[in-house]
């Protein structure tokens, strides 16, 4: 059994959900592939049902999986495509204005951030 660590700074359904989205990004998980089941992660993670239904619930109302009745979640076609595009603007509008704030608020160069190895003498 694989070793999870779960944080307490979302709710583990939220956690489980987004280690699904990275593993279909990394093309871990392919269109067509199935999920295991959900009695089979609530096992392994030692989860309740319930938090793994939710998770992939979630899934299924991005249209990201499908459920195929007596056979299971499977990933759908375009999947990839559209967390793509979700994932970037998420990105782009929540993660990067953060970012930016920080990289300003540290008076970090370009020429910094492109070559973080190099010694730089505060300014």
């Amino acid at each position: 059994m694989v070793a999870v660590e779960w944080s307490d700074s979302a709710p583990i359904y939220r956690q489980l959900k987004d280690r699904v989205v990275a593993m279909m990004l990394d093309g871990v998980l392919k269109p067509g592939d199935a999920l295991p089941s959900v009695r089979q992660v609530a096992a392994e993670y030692q989860l309740n049902p319930i938090t793994v239904s939710r998770a992939y619930q979630e899934l299924a109302d991005e249209q990201l999986v499908e459920k195929r009745r007596g056979l299971g979640m499977y990933v759908t076609e375009g999947a990839n495509a559209r967390l793509l595009q979700s994932e970037r603007e998420r990105f782009l509008h929540e993660e990067w204005p953060l970012v930016m704030e920080r990289i300003q608020r540290l008076g970090l160069s370009i020429e910094e951030l492109l070559d973080p190895q190099q010694k730089w003498a505060p300014k």
